[in-house]
């Protein structure tokens, strides 16, 4: 069976509308990124590949031990347990689409020197 998710009916965090794929029959789950400038994540990694579909603006990815800017029109990925952090480097919005390869989704935080962070 087709599923059609309004917008409107995903999770909402302060800069992102998050799909859970599992729920809807997908085994993949998409965060749909619009922030401000200074706005990202902190540092995280995920047992599984992040896409990332850069559409609007400038980011900086870390990946490891390695930083690098990122304009709209390209397309970053990340390797299963490799940590990563991104945050808009303005002037404008952020718009992206981080794809999931998983049916939910699973982050680790983790502390700036890359171990686990206690929540």
């Amino acid at each position: 069976m087709t599923a059609i998710v309004p917008l409107a009916g995903l999770r909402v965090s302060p800069h992102a509308h998050e799909f859970e794929g599992g729920a809807h029959g997908s085994d993949v789950s998409i965060i749909l990124v619009d922030c401000p400038a200074g706005a990202g994540p902190s540092l995280h990694r995920h047992p599984y590949s992040e896409t990332f579909l850069v559409l609007e603006g400038d980011v900086l990815f870390q990946v490891g031990d390695k930083e690098t800017r990122v304009a709209a029109g390209c397309v970053v990925v990340v390797p299963p347990n490799v940590p990563h952090r991104f945050v808009n480097i303005g002037p404008g919005r952020l718009r992206q689409v981080d794809i999931h390869a998983a049916p939910r989704f699973e982050t680790e935080w983790l502390s700036a020197d890359g171990s686990r962070r206690e929540l």
